[in-house]
């Protein structure tokens, strides 16, 4: 190797990374501790380095040069020299090629081998001798891009967050088995731009796809070894690469054009993003980037051992957010990915850990405040996964405004009123009413609750009931990883049966559960597959299947399909209707010098509830009767928003209850859209008055309309209201049909 000062000009020490501009490009790498930085360049193959030039430049703790030879398409990586004091929280070694932290494309796959760590394998736990092997020929490189790319006249959907509806999906998970997908397609960036693909998201309502971790990330050595792989890719290498694995054309213009077509189907782009660690795990983990590029400035180290790491992530290591360049590295990682590749907005993994400005959450952290003050940032959605696992680390509710939440008290309230569980009736109206107590002091809205009853990891709904105990033998850890208490219920089998009991008891709670989460405020988030039965045969931790048990199954069949058809019909409802996803809680309104009620609770007698019936334990149904017409919200072309009123009905008891229907009005006339007790979520007899009894089978909701009428008249009597009414639905319902499916409601019946 060589290293010619002659190749290089000074170039600047920013931006950071590898920039072409259009005549040469420039290098700029961050190490504070660094005492020489060489940069290494190789053949097209990635095999060869040709040349090892080292950056004489060094501003501000920046290493930088430029290559006014340098071209698009170059690949490279770096050689960094500086102590070797394990104990001291040094990591260097320039045996090791090490990624750069801002490389916007890295090529070649990583196959495991001992020299890619710094120390030598094999040695006792606490002996980290300095290891010399050469690792260069088995690294990824990274690429140097010409970042051009004809975005035409995209533009975000913008869609607001009370009309969110988002859907969590892995992009090779998602369409690998597609049989309406090109083959060679499916798994990619690519599949998710494909009309089957568009088609299925707009026939379901979704908004906006939650795609699982798309940095570039590592499958773990110990999972290649026992034949698996890092699936669900929360071992994130590089945050401004996108993952090639699920690129078929080996271009980052493939990812930009799967967001261009998304964006013309008014469907957002939204990143779950691994900004709390790296793949580079503890401290007898592999040096790749960040360990060898400086590791006491990257990494939260152990106060007075500084050879081990602060771990509040479960994976070994955590970034240090306290550290100016940590915390620069991931802004202008999240300002790339909206401005360069168009993304919506992102889902942060276990938030609280970027949130610790000492050892504790700080909800005043820097990272926090930055985000809220940043002109690019703070326009996107961002949602916060709002715990890790250190101590302090639950912090559902305590983000601050800009932020919405996965809220995991909404999954487990749900999840325990389904099941049977007692005492949970003043939770489970808080949790339909947008989690008021956790959101509303600091000044949120419904939509900083991001509703979600299962997630990637975790059952998914047809397990939940369907299994009482996690199955993850397949995991190869003895049935030991995996969360053990599911807050589920198989109804009385453990896994697959023929028994026509237990799967029609299955069916109904699938429907009880989804119905809730779509009609209680807040935004709500599906899984992929839920939809349509995907089953992972009790896998809670399917982290590691990249197979049959991962992939979603499109042969359905026609029982799934029934319930497709529901998911699709109860979101058209819900998006037909402002009052199903209001933008403000629940607090009435003044109207002429008197407080108006927009939402009321009653119980199976007609009767509003009162403290009493708030403390009895066994209560398990309860009636909720939202006010459409004192919704009072504005909307964004600033006409007053007005709704119909709905009664919603449930009933978790196994037995079924009779509601006497309450009267708010006089001359009340309502129409049952939805039970959740039948096959399709459709009845056959509809129309009722107040006063009348509604049947509601047990572990069932039905949900109740009265359109607004252009007056409310006592001159009617109930045969013609009820004819009235029913016209009003229809027209209702017809005039909607192509926006929101609702139509097909009724008229699929």
């Amino acid at each position: 190797m060589t290293t010619n000062k002659n190749l290089l000009w000074p170039g600047l020490p920013q931006p950071l990374g590898a920039t072409w501009d259009g005549n040469g490009v420039n290098f700029a790498l961050f190490s504070e501790h660094a005492e020489k930085v060489e940069l290494c360049l190789f053949d097209s193959d990635g095999q060869k380095e040709l040349e090892r030039i080292t950056l004489f430049e060094h501003t501000n703790q920046v290493w930088h040069g430029y290559l006014p030879q340098a071209r698009p398409g170059q690949l490279y990586g770096y050689r960094v020299h500086g102590p070797y004091l394990p104990a001291e929280g040094h990591r260097f070694n320039p045996n090791k090629l090490l990624i750069d932290p801002y490389a916007k494309m890295l090529v070649g796959d990583l196959p495991w081998s001992d020299a890619h760590f710094g120390y030598e394998i094999g040695n006792a736990e606490e002996d980290l001798s300095f290891d010399t092997q050469d690792d260069a020929a088995i690294m990824p490189k990274c690429r140097v891009l010409d970042t051009q790319f004809d975005w035409g006249r995209d533009s975000p959907p913008n869609t607001p967050w009370c009309e969110t509806v988002i859907y969590e999906l892995h992009v090779k998970g998602f369409t690998k088995l597609h049989p309406d997908v090109p083959e060679h397609l499916r798994g990619t960036y690519a599949a998710l731009g494909c009309e089957p693909v568009i088609s299925h998201l707009k026939s379901l309502g979704i908004t906006a796809i939650e795609l699982m971790p798309v940095h570039a990330f590592l499958d773990d050595r110990h999972l290649l070894e026992k034949g698996l792989r890092n699936f669900w890719g929360y071992n994130s290498i590089a945050y401004f690469a996108p993952d090639m694995r699920y690129s078929s054309t080996d271009s980052i213009a493939e990812f930009k054009s799967m967001v261009k077509t998304l964006h013309a189907n008014d469907i957002e782009v939204i990143l779950d993003v691994v900004y709390n660690h790296t793949a580079e795990g503890n401290h007898r983990g592999p040096t790749l980037s960040f360990r060898g590029i400086d590791n006491a400035a990257y990494y939260r180290l152990e106060p007075g051992s500084h050879r081990y790491y602060r771990d509040y992530t479960g994976c070994g290591n955590t970034l240090d957010m306290t550290h100016p360049r940590v915390l620069q590295l991931i802004m202008d990682s999240l300002r790339y990915w909206v401005q360069e590749m168009h993304v919506d907005g992102f889902r942060f993994d276990l938030a609280s850990a970027l949130a610790r400005e000492l050892y504790d959450v700080d909800r005043l952290g820097a990272f926090l405040d930055i985000i809220h003050q940043d002109p690019v940032l703070s326009s996107v959605k961002l949602i916060a996964e709002p715990w890790d696992l250190g101590e302090g680390g639950y912090q559902v509710g305590n983000f601050p405004p800009g932020w919405t939440e996965w809220n995991g008290k909404y999954r487990d309230t749900i999840r325990d009123f389904w099941k049977g569980s007692d005492g949970l009736i003043s939770k489970l109206a808080s949790k339909l009413t947008g989690s008021a107590h956790l959101y509303n002091h600091s000044g949120r809205r419904p939509h900083a609750s991001i509703n979600f009853i299962t997630a990637h990891d975790g059952f998914t709904l047809k397990d939940l009931v369907s299994y009482n105990e996690k199955h993850n033998e397949a995991n190869g850890e003895g049935n030991r990883d995996g969360e053990s208490y599911n807050r589920s219920w198989n109804c009385g089998v453990e896994g697959p049966t023929n028994d026509p009991v237990v799967l029609d008891l299955r069916a109904q709670q699938r429907r009880a559960l989804m119905a809730t989460l779509l009609l209680s405020q807040g935004v709500p988030m599906l899984v992929a597959g839920d939809e349509m039965g995907r089953s992972q045969a009790g896998n809670n931790n399917a982290y590691c299947q990249d197979n049959e048990t991962s992939w979603i199954n499109w042969n359905i069949s026609d029982e799934e399909r029934k319930f497709l058809h529901f998911v699709q019909r109860i979101i058209g409802l819900r998006g037909a209707h402002p009052v199903l996803h209001r933008n403000r809680f629940f607090v009435g309104r003044e109207s002429e010098g008197k407080r108006v009620k927009d939402l009321a609770w009653f119980g199976p007698d007609g009767n509003e509830m009162g403290e009493q019936e708030w403390g009895q334990y066994f209560t398990r149904c309860l009636g909720v009767y939202l006010l459409g017409e004192n919704l009072d919200e504005i909307s964004r072309q600033g006409k007053s928003i007005r709704d119909d009123d709905f009664l919603l009905l449930i009933n978790a008891h196994h037995e079924p209850i009779s509601f006497k229907l309450p009267r708010f009005r006089r001359n009340d006339a309502w129409q049952c859209l939805m039970d959740t007790n039948l096959e399709l979520g459709l009845t056959s007899d509809g129309y009722y008055s107040c006063g009348d009894d509604y049947h509601l089978k047990g572990r069932s909701i039905a949900l109740l309309i009265r359109p607004k009428l252009d007056q409310d008249t006592d001159d009617l009597d109930h045969e013609e209201e009820v004819i009235e009414v029913s016209a009003r639905v229809e027209e209702l319902l017809y005039s909607k049909k192509k926006r929101s499916l609702v139509g097909r409601w009724l008229y699929k019946r």
